[in-house]
């Protein structure tokens, strides 16, 4: 069975003895502890490691838990590594601060490790969709930057990931934007047509069957019929996805912004981030259950373009 290799950073002795302890007869994960993110960036800089998830501490001398995530974001061969921040501080605007800098977990000292388990479980999956995505982007044809006008239906939360790397490819850069598409499309489908709330998946998550159980409600007699469609349109300097579902909507406006009071939720951020990373604007019509994104043609206007 093939390893998951795992860094633990953190400063204090005991801590990373504990981390060690927590991971014991949990297979199939490889540890390298480092005590500095120093030790660490050093670790990270050897091609022969090859991590797939980092644990953070975000209080340290010298490079901090912070300075090495923007670190770890501002390598392109090592921005996909997930990182799960570990802090004794519960500042909205530290908070905020490191999800902004690319934490997509926070963990708050002291924790039981069942709960560090299911985050670090989420998040490795959460990787693995975004790598499968990435590989589906080559598979289609560089044609589809021609495409004007199209329509599209699915019906699950695979067919969401299709349509997403095949739609990005119409759109400038596929790599940026694919994230987003699928993150709208997969929420048409399992909190719109599926009917599964923010707690229920937060729960689902937490206990590794949130698949399974969009599997059982998709299987259901009255969601059988049920889609979401994608409308794409090109217009000038722009393009727009109407992606609507056929479920009874959501409160939105929560969703735009990182909320830290989210950040230790194994959900909830795919939003924010989608309008942060991949959209030019995101909005939403009707009670909640159309999403409207634009994304720029311009290059210095497109997320991870040139400004």
């Amino acid at each position: 069975m093939t390893k998951t290799c795992v860094l633990l950073v953190d400063d204090e002795e005991l801590n990373l003895e504990i981390l060690v302890e927590y991971f014991d007869g949990e297979e199939p994960f490889s540890l390298q502890a480092a005590d500095s993110g120093e030790a660490a960036w050093e670790l990270l800089q050897n091609p022969e490691n090859n991590f797939k998830l980092i644990l953070l501490d975000r209080m340290m001398p010298g490079l901090d838990g912070i300075g090495l995530l923007r670190r770890i974001k501002g390598d392109p061969r090592l921005a996909g590594i997930p990182v799960i921040m570990q802090t004794a501080a519960n500042s909205p605007e530290q908070i905020r601060e490191g999800l902004e800098a690319g934490a997509y977990y926070y963990l708050t000292k002291p924790y039981r490790r069942d709960s560090l388990l299911a985050i670090v479980h989420a998040a490795l999956s959460d990787a693995n969709a975004r790598n499968a995505l990435s590989q589906q982007l080559h598979q289609h044809i560089n044609s589809l930057q021609f495409l004007e006008k199209a329509e599209f239906t699915i019906r699950s939360v695979e067919d969401a990931g299709q349509l997403a790397s095949f739609i990005a490819h119409a759109c400038p850069n596929p790599e940026a934007v694919v994230m987003g598409i699928s993150e709208l499309l997969i929420n048409g489908v399992e909190h719109g047509n599926l009917g599964l709330t923010y707690a229920e998946k937060s729960q689902l998550k937490q206990e590794d069957r949130w698949h399974e159980e969009v599997l059982r409600r998709a299987a259901m007699p009255e969601n059988a019929s049920k889609s979401v469609r994608l409308s794409y349109h090109r217009d000038g300097d722009s393009i727009s996805l109407r992606i609507a579902d056929q479920g009874c909507g959501f409160d939105w406006r929560n969703y735009l912004q990182i909320d830290p009071e989210r950040a230790f939720d194994p959900n909830g951020r795919g939003i924010a981030l989608a309008r942060m990373l991949s959209f030019s604007n995101l909005t939403y019509e009707g009670c909640g259950n159309i999403a409207i994104a634009t994304i720029s043609r311009r290059t210095e206007d497109t997320p991870g373009g040139q400004s």
